[in-house]
């Protein structure tokens, strides 16, 4: 979530971009225009779940044309703070509904991921009349990656290719805790759901 920077010098700011530059890539930062033509600028972490499902970090106001263009249907925030007013101004104006599902960011290595709300969220997932629909967090990293590793455990990946996932989008700052969680989040209770979306489908 950008907030207002009060008390940060310019050499602040500029050691902040080149810590996002080191991690997301050379130019992530670069928006608005190229030789006059407006650049769509995807949020930090952005990737494709499967068809119709998204997961990022959370979008600031440089990311919304680029949502624009995927017709998304919903957004489901894990963060537990207020949505900031120009976001859900956005959401208003193109008839996006917002599912929020508030997750504390710790930082401590071990800390208890509320089972029951990733299985509330998982039912939104599920639904595909929520489609097209964007998963987030505050870096698109922890909280969402528990999330798609717990969907992907429906959709019967082995505990490998879900680790190995979760740990493609955290890198250094992959949690033991939150693969535990994973592990042992227990996806009977949404069997009986209909799934009807891409990697779901039996061939």
């Amino acid at each position: 979530m950008k907030m207002e920077r009060i008390g940060k010098t310019e050499d602040d700011d500029k050691e902040e971009e080149e810590k996002e530059e080191e991690e997301y890539g050379p130019g992530c930062l670069d928006f608005a225009t190229d030789g006059g033509e407006e650049l769509f600028v995807p949020p930090l972490n952005f990737a494709v779940v499967d068809h119709g499902v998204y997961r990022s970090g959370f979008p600031d106001i440089a990311n919304f044309s680029f949502l624009e263009t995927l017709k998304l249907s919903s957004i489901i925030c894990l963060c537990p703070e207020p949505y900031p007013e120009a976001n859900a101004e956005f959401l208003r104006s193109h008839g996006i509904r917002l599912f929020q599902f508030g997750i504390e960011g710790y930082k401590e290595p071990f800390v208890n991921i509320p089972e029951d709300t990733i299985r509330e969220a998982l039912k939104v997932v599920l639904d595909v009349r929520n489609h097209p629909l964007l998963i987030h967090c505050k870096r698109g990293k922890h909280r969402t990656g528990c999330l798609v590793g717990c969907l992907r455990k429906l959709q019967k990946w082995c505990l490998t290719s879900v680790f190995d996932e979760y740990q493609r989008f955290a890198a250094a700052k992959a949690r033991v805790s939150d693969q535990r969680f994973m592990e042992r989040f227990d996806t009977s209770s949404l069997k009986h759901l209909p799934v009807s979306f891409t990697c779901l489908k039996k061939s």
